[in-house]
């Protein structure tokens, strides 16, 4: 019997991180997250999930206890009056604090048709440049939602039906992009400390072929 020596093609590098990157993707669990950036930087990346976790959690739970109570108290003739302000106050908390979640996980949308006909090396750079420029638009926005915010405040305008400053329900909009900066920013330090192209700091790129790039 004559045996076939040849060797099996090696796999494509793309491919395999694609998957490992996929799997890493579909199990996000914020209460274990480790984050890969050293010392410091480390500890503020952690700190900021675990903040990014708490809001995101306490405001989907409290809109759909909202919800639902107002629906149980229209079949009982006795709505909520304060329901539906309640539930935009919430919106605003979860889309704010949701875009530093996304960035995080490297979620946002993203145009990648000429980034990803790139090589490696330019791959690497434009990532080190979009995460670095968008982290400045993020602290812009901060200041930009910031005095709009102070422009509020200084109105005292109150809220119909919970009675609260306006202020308070947008108070969340410069905190989201402050987050959201700085997520960007250590995504940043992430791809300049580390061999491989990083979407966020715990978020591979799906292309790696930095081992033909080293041949």
């Amino acid at each position: 019997m004559k045996l076939d020596h040849r060797q099996a093609p090696d796999p494509d590098p793309d491919l395999i991180a694609a998957a490992e990157t996929t799997a890493v993707d579909d199990d996000i669990d914020d209460s274990e997250y480790v984050s890969g950036l050293p010392g410091f930087l480390g500890v503020i990346d952690v700190a900021i999930a675990r903040i990014e976790a708490v809001l995101l959690a306490l405001g989907v739970l409290l809109m759909a206890a909202n919800t639902v109570a107002n629906v149980v108290g229209r079949i009982a003739g006795h709505t909520i009056y304060f329901s539906e302000e309640l539930n935009q106050a919430l919106i605003i908390l979860i889309t704010f604090a949701g875009i530093s979640y996304a960035a995080r996980h490297g979620r946002h949308i993203r145009m990648s048709a000429f980034f990803d006909a790139m090589p490696f090396r330019s791959r690497k750079l434009m990532m080190i440049l979009i995460a670095a420029v968008t982290s400045a638009t993020m602290f812009l926005l901060t200041w930009y939602s910031l005095a709009y915010l102070l422009e509020q405040a200084g109105r005292g305008r109150l809220l119909p039906a919970l009675r609260i400053p306006q202020w308070w329900i947008i108070v969340w909009a410069p905190l989201g992009f402050f987050l959201t900066g700085i997520q960007y920013g250590l995504t940043t330090v992430k791809n300049m400390l580390d061999k491989d192209i990083w979407l966020s700091t715990s978020t591979l790129e799906g292309y790696d072929d930095s081992a033909e790039e080293e041949v």
